[in-house]
């Protein structure tokens, strides 16, 4: 990416931006002071922000500089969008940027740094060479998108219920919820192989769910609450050989259908964490939703695209207001909790539900994977993680010519 830095190299934490604010960082207190132990050629300045979730003065506690201007960072880092008035001129970014699906609504932001001759590196874009991502919030987003699935179906039925973990300051607090809790005989789909599922399954086994296997969903009346884990080769099926590859999916996912559909009169409660771009087959259509046959009662769209694995995913909901109806005949919006709707849980910002966790979480595997290829140069995962280099897209995501350059 760049030769070796020499001297003192300057990273600053920026002041979330984008509305509503998010109050996770890249870096806690405690990652700061570690660094200013053991990396003494780096300094972090950090800007100062009423709204995250550790204070000016914690950061200030743990050495670190608190300062307005960020001019003279090198390396700037932050969690969402940078709003385009906030962008300095000719510096590197790592955030999550939303625009390597060619996102309508972040196209203006892309441009901007183009204009501005930054450097943008994705988190998102940050892969091992297998191609599975390096680091990210999707394990807390799994936690807190299962427990509001959780919630909710809880809520519908009547037979059990969970608060909201809104005024938890942990994780740790939040495992207290669960004690002495009894579910019902309910079946549970948990899609996905990542972080999201990962956290999912945390959720899954503090609450004393038991996995089962394909035939036992599928056929057994069950005496306990039981999920399934179904990953790609449970999903999908190659059009013509019936059959699953991995690498064959990742390359030509339109050539394969998904088999989703079986699980539905069986599922009470989806939890979906799979990836998915307009390549890959949805686990279900809109016309399913109003079958007599579909069972499903509440879904947590934890991956949350917008009319995308899970088509009656109508847009966000909020961390206050996490769940809505969706009228299984008409597809249109509705109270949640009502006969004749499915009850999704679709919020864009799950982790800001437990920022600190979050947090210390990520700067962990921020620290541990990236920052020495960040400091020294000449790496391929930087390289394939950066999305414009100077000002220029770079030759990875050339496919992006028209969304970065077009009117």
């Amino acid at each position: 990416m760049r030769p070796k830095l020499q001297g003192m190299l300057k990273i600053g934490l920026i002041r979330e931006g984008k509305i509503p604010a998010d109050n996770r960082v890249a870096l806690t207190p405690a990652h700061c002071r570690w660094m200013n132990i053991n990396q003494p050629n780096i300094k972090i300045i950090v800007q100062p922000c009423a709204a995250r979730c550790f204070t000016d003065k914690e950061y200030a506690s743990a050495g670190v500089e608190i300062k307005e201007d960020l001019s003279e960072c090198d390396i700037l880092l932050g969690i969402k969008e940078v709003p385009v008035d906030m962008l300095i001129e000719g510096k590197t970014y790592l955030f999550f940027s939303h625009t390597k699906k060619l996102q309508p609504y972040n196209r203006k932001l892309l441009k901007a740094i183009i204009a501005k001759k930054i450097t943008l590196i994705d988190y998102e874009c940050l892969e091992h060479e297998d191609g599975k991502r390096i680091i990210g919030f999707g394990f807390f987003a799994g936690i807190v998108g299962a427990h509001n699935g959780m919630m909710a179906y809880g809520t519908r039925t009547g037979e059990y219920h969970l608060d909201s973990i809104r005024g938890r300051k942990s994780f740790q607090q939040l495992i207290h919820e669960y004690f002495g809790l009894k579910l019902p005989n309910i079946k549970i789909a948990v899609t996905g192989s990542g972080r999201v599922a990962h956290g999912v399954l945390e959720i899954m086994n503090l609450l004393g769910i038991h996995e089962v296997e394909a035939d036992e969903f599928l056929e057994k009346k069950l005496s306990y609450p039981a999920y399934i884990h179904l990953k790609g080769a449970d999903l999908y099926v190659h059009k013509e050989t019936g059959k699953y590859s991995r690498e064959d999916f990742h390359h030509h996912p339109e050539n394969y259908n998904c088999t989703f559909k079986k699980y539905i009169p069986h599922t009470d409660i989806l939890m979906n964490g799979i990836y998915w771009e307009q390549s890959i087959p949805r686990l279900f259509e809109k016309e399913d939703v109003g079958a007599a046959n579909f069972n499903i009662k509440t879904i947590a769209d934890i991956t949350d695209d917008m009319y995308g694995s899970v088509p009656c995913n109508l847009g966000d909901s909020t961390i206050e207001d996490p769940v809505y109806g969706v009228d299984k005949k008409t597809m249109e919006r509705t109270a949640p909790y009502i006969p004749g709707s499915v009850d999704v849980m679709a919020v864009g910002n799950l982790p800001n539900e437990l920022p600190r966790d979050a947090s210390r979480y990520f700067g962990e595997q921020l620290i541990k994977h990236v920052l020495k290829d960040l400091i020294d140069g000449n790496s391929s995962i930087i390289d394939k993680a950066t999305i414009v280099k100077d000002g220029k897209l770079t030759n990875h995501y050339a496919y992006m010519k028209d969304y970065a350059y077009g009117e």
